[in-house]
């Protein structure tokens, strides 16, 4: 059994802060709750200045494409295939972007991407960095053990987890799940995200 845990994914990352930075009230279900590290918000003065409301409705869209991404199964030969291809070519274009997937900058542009974007994401990098890693027998998928095999043999071989308050877990696909670190760190709520995985 393999299960991979993605709790780095940069372009997920970069899409809450755009989100609550520039204050967007993007319209949709099943959207992620609110950063446990709230970011500063954008000046009144910048945000007149931006197309807020195109964000707003460009954001669920984009966020579902990354959300996608991060969740699905990759191709172990991607590495070998992306090597072999000639640089510039039209095949490495295309190996790159089934590696990275899509983003905010490709979808819309980088202006919602401001030096405190860059700040703030160092900042989570550095904070995960520095957690020392739980004790074997005190690992989330080791408490939720026999919820995680189970889920397992339903298909699933992702969790990706953010960086958000509450209790809040979604299906991504037929092999990953979304949930909040908060959920995750949780046995009760981190067992009841996988067995709603079946």
């Amino acid at each position: 059994m393999v299960i991979t845990i993605e709790d780095d994914v940069q372009s997920l990352l970069e899409l809450l802060w755009i989100r609550e930075a520039w204050q967007l009230d993007p319209p949709g279900a099943e959207l992620p709750p609110v950063l446990v590290d709230t970011p500063p918000a954008i000046g009144d003065a910048l945000r007149r200045s931006a197309p807020i409301g195109a964000w707003a409705d460009a954001w669920p869209r984009v966020w579902e494409q990354v959300l996608h991404h991060a969740g699905a199964p990759r191709d172990p030969g991607i590495f070998d295939r992306l090597q072999a291809s000639a640089d510039g070519s039209d095949e490495r274009a295309r190996l790159l972007h089934e590696l990275v997937g899509t983003s905010w900058r490709e979808e819309v542009g980088d202006d919602a991407i401001t030096d405190d974007a860059q700040q703030w994401l160092h900042a989570q990098f550095e904070r995960r960095a520095a957690l020392l890693p739980a004790a074997f027998e005190a690992q989330p998928e080791r408490v939720a053990l026999e919820a995680l095999i189970e889920a397992w043999r339903c298909g699933l071989t992702t969790i990706v987890e953010i960086p958000c308050r509450g209790t809040f877990a979604r299906r991504i696909g037929p092999h990953a799940i979304l949930i909040t670190a908060e959920s995750r760190g949780d046995p009760v709520r981190y067992r009841g995200a996988l067995e709603a995985f079946c």
